[in-house]
């Protein structure tokens, strides 16, 4: 197996810009659109869905991801969330027609739930020791850039009922540091990382990696380089659970980190190390 030396990976401690999409009603342009999606939004231009229509609209979600409630309040509870829901993505599609807004599988949610079910990145908390990305210069820096259309970016993942946001981020960064290195995209290990990686902050305790408890992506690169590597997702499939053992196998890493640094919170300089050194990690919101 050859062995792939990445450098170096950049970590912002702001948003998330590539690996998993962690928005409740989000799909990005240039990827394919669900029917179901279509529906709700066509049609309206911005406007309120008619509320005549959420019964069907609830109706067909249902059906689609087999959702079953345990009574009839709960029933009802779900249908009146699936209703704000869908005026929300017909409020936002309003305000950002570029991306397609609409019904998934979380649209019976609440925003608290949400977060409470699917995001586990840990508090984050710059460490003292890391290695901060240089200054860059931000002239001439292109009005638009997408790595997605470089090649640099795997298709949407999902991370399933698991808080495992973090993994998702690290390996994103790493597969578009491993793309620029060797020109070949590889989709990474989120599993490996669930599974295997423990590493703590040492700054402050009890603060480690955790499977689909949370975790860090700074507390992920350190794992990797400790590690030796990541795993092929094909190698390591995700499994969407943490009640597994680690099984990592040295012999099949297929990318390697040898450093990461910390960009700027300045918009400019992630706009230019994200042009410059490809896609970057930060916080999944």
């Amino acid at each position: 197996m050859e062995y792939r030396n990445v450098f170096p990976i950049f970590v912002i401690f702001s948003f998330f810009i590539v690996g998993v999409i962690c928005t409740e009603t989000f799909s990005a342009e240039g990827f394919e659109v669900d029917p179901l999606i279509e529906q709700v939004t066509d049609g309206h231009e911005g406007a309120e869905p008619q509320l005549l229509t959420a019964e069907h609209h609830f109706s067909l979600f249902k059906k689609r991801f087999k959702k079953s409630y345990g009574s009839q309040k709960e029933h009802d509870y779900r249908f009146k969330i699936f209703q704000v829901n869908l005026r929300r993505a017909a409020r936002h599609q309003n305000l950002d027609p570029s991306a397609t807004h609409g019904v998934t599988q979380f649209s019976d949610l609440t925003p608290g739930e949400f977060r409470k079910a699917y995001l586990g990145l840990r508090r984050l908390r710059l460490p003292k020791d890391a290695t901060e990305a240089p200054i860059l210069p931000t002239d001439n820096l292109p009005q638009d850039f997408d790595w997605r259309e470089k090649g640099a970016v795997t298709p949407v993942k999902n991370q399933g009922s698991c808080g495992s946001c973090w993994s998702f981020s690290t390996t994103g960064a790493l597969e578009g540091a491993n793309f620029l290195a060797t020109g070949k995209l590889v989709s990474l290990s989120e599993q490996q990382l669930v599974d295997c990686d423990h590493e703590c902050d040492p700054e402050e305790a009890g603060s480690c990696d955790s499977g689909c408890n949370g975790g860090l992506m700074n507390s992920a690169f350190e794992y990797t380089l400790k590690a030796g590597g990541l795993m092929r997702e094909e190698d390591y499939p995700y499994t969407g659970t943490d009640r597994g053992t680690c099984k990592f196998d040295n012999t099949k890493v297929a990318a390697k980190v040898a450093n990461f640094s910390v960009v700027s919170l300045d918009e400019d300089q992630i706009a230019a190390n994200l042009f410059k050194n490809g896609p970057l990690a930060g916080k999944c919101i």
